[in-house]
């Protein structure tokens, strides 16, 4: 009797456990019929938004279709092999679906082969994978971001002022899109000398501190004659803030940004940084989550009947979800990023900022 006791109590506790596989890292299916989905990260350098904001949101948006599905969400935190080999655990582990913003194109490719190789399905989120077609595109308009960063210093420099880029990383998707939208726009001015372009760098891996460093090259090469910098994300934007900061030029020169995090908004009230670009990241998890969540069910006709374009990349044309970016400054917070509850005046009136806030 002992012993069938025992045994029904280490069945018991073996059901709990399974019973307790959450989203988050790998771990065994919890039956043959269990549906998984793979959320991959690419860094947190690249925007700490990932983390805070993408995974919360997209998980939430899963569960709130299908409790039962099972989400396992990973962060390959700048290594494009540690992402390869994390899709590759998701596939082990049950993934029918894998939604993946891809740390470089290499990776995003390769995980689409591996994909097909075990029947499951690829959304490219946040930023196009280029070497392969993934079944869908769910993201902001990159490019676009990249346009809105250049035309706000074109609208708001004077004629033959000095622009600094620091670009992100050109080997991620977003970084390229970010790059190639703000030379659509600053190239004609560069070339008519309506502005200049005094120095320009990428930035690998999204590292804040090689952005600081550019910066403050481009500051002794310039000998401090910078008007404006474009700075492609609010997350490389504090790094440069500093570097012009310790030269006393902080709030004197224009600064761009994308993400709305709350340092950035932070920053822009406080007059260190100009404008930031916002995208509603709860709007693009929930669209991935709802396509994702299709594909797991086996319903292929969610793709055409969910997705509203088409993207090419350089293996043809994907479906493809794509939303609108908004462009936020000083003067239209309280009606973006505070209305739609992104973020509070709380979270944002600190420090130096906290003067300039209207309420909160």
């Amino acid at each position: 009797m002992k012993r069938i006791t025992a045994l029904a109590a280490t069945a018991a506790a073996a059901m709990l456990l399974l019973a307790g596989c959450s989203a988050g890292n790998p771990a065994a299916p919890t039956s043959n019929s269990a549906k998984t989905i793979a959320f991959l990260m690419p860094c947190s350098t690249c925007a700490d938004r990932f983390e805070s904001k993408d995974k919360p949101y997209f998980i939430e948006a899963v569960h709130k279709l299908d409790p039962s599905i099972r989400v396992i969400a990973n962060n390959a935190q700048g290594n494009q092999a540690t992402q390869i080999t994390q899709a590759e655990s998701a596939l082990t582990n049950g993934a029918s679906v894998i939604v993946t913003s891809p740390f470089t194109a290499q990776a995003g490719a390769t995980i689409v082969e591996k994909a097909k190789a075990n029947n499951a399905s690829v959304i490219a989120y946040d930023g196009m994978i280029d070497g392969a077609s993934p079944d869908a595109y769910v993201s902001f308009e990159n490019e676009k971001v990249g346009e809105m960063q250049g035309q706000y210093l074109l609208d708001h420099l004077k004629p033959g002022a000095t622009v600094v880029e620091i670009n992100g990383d050109i080997t991620s998707a977003p970084g390229l899109a970010f790059k190639q939208g703000a030379h659509k726009v600053l190239d004609p001015a560069f070339a008519s000398g309506k502005l200049k372009l005094g120095y320009e760098s990428d930035t690998a891996g999204w590292d804040g501190a090689k952005a600081q460093a550019s910066m403050e090259q481009a500051l002794t090469t310039l000998g401090n004659k910078v008007d404006g910098v474009l700075a492609p994300n609010d997350g490389l934007a504090t790094p440069i803030i500093a570097a012009l900061t310790a030269q006393g030029l902080n709030g004197k020169v224009l600064v761009t940004g994308q993400d709305a995090t709350d340092p950035g908004l932070t920053n822009i009230l406080a007059g260190n940084q100009s404008m930031t670009v916002y995208k509603s990241i709860h709007d693009e998890a929930n669209a991935a989550a709802k396509l994702a969540v299709a594909l797991a069910h086996g319903d292929k006709n969610a793709i055409k009947s969910l997705t509203t374009t088409a993207v090419k990349n350089d293996a043809g044309s994907v479906p493809a979800i794509i939303l609108t970016p908004v462009s936020v400054d000083k003067s239209n917070i309280a009606d973006t990023v505070i209305k739609d509850g992104f973020t509070t005046w709380t979270k944002i009136c600190v420090g130096a900022a906290a003067s300039a806030c209207p309420s909160k």
